[in-house]
């Protein structure tokens, strides 16, 4: 699972409130670094999309806190460094094996060769 993925998941256990289940905290087991082309552009239009300070918890939680800054910088659309490292911790840093765990509900939901199971059981349905 990238950092991207996180970025946009959220727990879907019932009973939750409004806005809750958000952002999801890693628990990782296996993390691997593996390269992939930069593409400034693309980097570029995410972060207006990005839930920035769930992203830099989630950088922190896998050892990475100094690679991105407390905010986007300003005028980062031509701060090549900057979206380089966005780039590293979204698409490059990937959990293989861990959890993910409901800030609400205590729930975990498994990460198993980097794919997260959100499913619930019949009971929590």
């Amino acid at each position: 699972m990238k950092l991207l993925t996180h970025n946009l998941l959220s727990s879907h256990v019932p009973g939750l409130r409004p806005g809750g289940g958000f952002p999801l905290r890693i628990e990782a087991a296996e993390v691997r670094v593996r390269p992939v082309p930069f593409n400034a552009a693309f980097v570029s239009r995410l972060v207006p999309r990005l839930r920035w300070d769930a992203l830099r918890e989630a950088a922190e939680s896998l050892g990475r806190p100094s690679e991105l800054p407390p905010e986007p910088t300003p005028g980062y659309e031509d701060d090549e460094e900057f979206l380089r490292r966005l780039h590293h911790v979204l698409l490059e840093v990937e959990v293989l094996e861990g959890s993910l765990q409901c800030p609400d509900s205590g729930r975990r939901f498994p990460i198993s060769r980097g794919v997260p199971n959100l499913l619930l059981t019949e009971d929590e349905a």
